[in-house]
């Protein structure tokens, strides 16, 4: 990199974000909405060293454009459940599934007093299933993922790990 680019990216620290903004819109011909200091400072850094060194090489931005094109994309983010009953006069009605609250129990869990057993490593685990948690050789858990995290000793699903379905059976 010559020198004279280096000072520049150097002097952009010590610049405002109001001269921040003029100096992307300088580079790049067209305004910034964004006003974080670290992007833009990002941002010009790379504009300043594009057009001194050069951009990216023809078979570059071919490669690119093929990875975006294979890539799937999300363009916005998910949208809730929906639950698309369709009325007597023709009409869909659609009600969003909201999350429940924390005091509902999970579905997929037994009564509480329940046993339940696993096999994992050659050994017979039993967590007894309480009304606020779960109890695994006489500590308390206030989920089932942290009992296999417990058990583990790495993160992984509680109902997955002790195989239970929807509705408080196997799968």
């Amino acid at each position: 990199m010559k020198p004279s680019i280096a000072n520049e990216l150097a002097g952009l620290e010590h610049l405002t974000v109001p001269e921040l903004r003029h100096q992307y819109a300088t580079l790049f011909c067209e305004p910034s909405w964004v006003a974080n200091r670290a992007w833009l400072v990002k941002r010009i850094a790379w504009r300043m060293q594009a057009l001194a060194e050069g951009d990216l090489s023809e078979r570059a931005r071919c490669r690119a454009l093929e990875l975006a094109h294979d890539a799937d994309l999300r363009l916005g983010p998910p949208r809730p459940k929906q639950d698309g009953s369709v009325k007597k006069n023709g009409s869909v009605s659609t009600a969003v599934t909201v999350a429940s609250p924390r005091g509902r129990r999970d579905a997929r869990l037994p009564r509480p007093g329940t046993l339940l057993t696993r096999a994992y490593k050659g050994q017979t685990l039993q967590v007894q299933v309480l009304a606020d948690g779960f109890e695994f050789e006489g500590k308390f858990y206030d989920s089932l993922s942290a009992v296999a995290r417990a058990i583990t000793g790495s993160h992984c699903n509680g109902y997955w790990f002790f195989q239970l379905g929807r509705k408080g059976g196997s799968r």
